[in-house]
C-alpha cells in the first residue's frame, strides 16, 4: 500500500486511545482499515497485529516507570495467553472461510463490550448509590486471582489470534470483572504490558500464513508510536472516574463498529456518552467532602525531600 498521511492520522488518534485506557488497537483500527480504506479484511488483522507489537511497548514503558504495573496478574495471564494467540491465528486458516467467521465473531464481541458497558455503568450507580467515592472503590494493592487470570489469557489468546481484536478491549473487561476494585491507570498499564507478548505470538502465527501488510504496518506505526506515548502520559495523570468513562465510550465505540454501526450514529452515541461523563465527573469532583485543612497545607508545602 502506498503512504497515506490519512492512515498515519488514524494510526496517531488509534495510538492516542491505547495508550490513554489500554484499548482500542484491534477493537478501532481492524474496522478502520477495512470500512475507511478498503484493505482486505484477513491483511487488516495481520498488519493490526504487527502495529500493536511494536507500538504497546511504548505505552508500557510509560507506565513502568509510573509504576502502574501489576507484574503479578502478567505472569498469570502469558502462560495460557501466549499458546492461545498463536493457534487462534493459525485456527483461522484451518476453519475455511475467513471472512464469514471474521464477521461472527466480530458480532459475539461486540455483544460482550456492549455488556461490558452495562455492567461498568451498573457498577457505578451502586457505588455512588452506597456513597463510594472513588478512592473507595479503586484499590492498587488488589490480591490477583490466579485461575480466573489463567482462563481470561486463554480465552482472550484465542479471541486475539483468531481477529485482532481483544487484547486491550476484550481482555481488560475481563480483568475489570475479575478484579472489580483494582485502579483504573494500573488496569491500563497492566494491559498494555500483557499484550506486547500476546500480540507478538498472534502475529507471528499470521506472518507464517502471509497475512502482514509491511507497508501498512510502517505507514499506521508513523503516527501510532507518537499517540501511544502521549496517550499513556496522559493517563499516568488522569484520575480513575474519568478514565473509567473514556474505557465506556471506548467499549461503547467499538461494540457498536463491531456490529456495522458506522458514520454520524456511532459518532453521535460516542459524544453524547463523553458528555454525560464529563458532567458526572465535575459533580463528583464538586460534591466529594473537603480535606481537613491540615492535609491541604501539607499539599501546599513540600517537605523538604521534595524540594531538595
Amino acid at each position: 500500500m502506498d503512504f497515506s498521511w490519512t492512515i498515519v492520522v488514524a494510526g496517531a488518534l488509534v495510538g492516542l486511545a491505547v495508550g490513554l485506557t489500554g484499548m482500542g488497537g484491534g477493537a478501532l483500527m481492524t474496522p478502520i482499515m477495512v470500512m475507511f480504506f478498503g484493505v482486505n479484511p484477513t491483511a487488516a488483522i495481520g498488519s493490526d497485529l504487527a502495529t500493536s507489537l511494536f507500538m504497546k511497548p511504548f505505552g508500557a514503558a510509560v507506565h513502568h516507570k509510573a509504576g502502574t504495573i501489576r507484574w503479578d496478574i502478567v505472569r498469570w495471564l502469558l502462560p495460557t495467553a501466549l499458546p492461545a494467540a498463536f493457534g487462534g491465528a493459525l485456527l483461522l486458516q484451518a476453519l475455511g472461510d475467513g471472512d464469514t467467521l471474521q464477521t461472527r465473531v466480530k458480532y459475539v464481541i461486540g455483544g460482550a463490550l456492549l455488556l461490558a458497558v452495562t455492567g461498568m455503568l451498573a457498577r457505578m450507580w451502586l457505588d455512588r448509590r452506597r456513597g463510594l467515592g472513588s478512592a473507595a472503590a479503586e484499590d492498587a494493592e488488589v490480591r490477583v486471582r490466579p485461575v480466573a487470570t489463567l482462563l481470561i489469557g486463554l480465552v482472550g489468546g484465542v479471541v486475539v489470534g483468531m481477529t485482532s481484536v481483544g487484547s486491550g478491549s476484550l481482555i481488560i473487561v475481563m480483568l475489570m470483572l475479575a478484579h472489580p476494585r483494582l485502579r483504573a491507570n494500573h488496569l491500563v498499564g497492566t494491559d498494555l504490558v500483557q499484550a506486547v507478548p500476546l500480540v507478538g505470538a498472534a502475529a507471528l502465527g499470521h506472518l507464517l500464513v502471509g497475512d502482514v501488510s509491511l507497508g501498512l504496518t510502517g505507514t499506521l506505526l508513523i503516527g501510532a508510536i507518537p499517540g501511544v506515548v502521549a496517550g499513556a502520559l496522559l493517563s499516568t495523570r488522569v484520575s480513575g472516574p474519568a478514565l473509567r468513562w473514556a474505557l465506556i465510550v471506548l467499549l461503547t465505540g467499538s461494540g457498536l463498529a463491531m456490529w456495522g454501526v458506522s458514520g454520524t450514529p456511532l459518532v453521535a452515541v460516542c459524544l453524547a456518552l463523553a458528555a454525560v461523563g464529563a458532567v458526572v465527573t465535575l459533580r463528583t469532583r464538586r460534591a466529594a467532602p473537603a480535606r481537613p485543612d491540615d492535609e491541604r497545607t501539607e499539599e501546599r508545602e513540600p517537605s523538604p525531600t521534595m524540594t531538595a
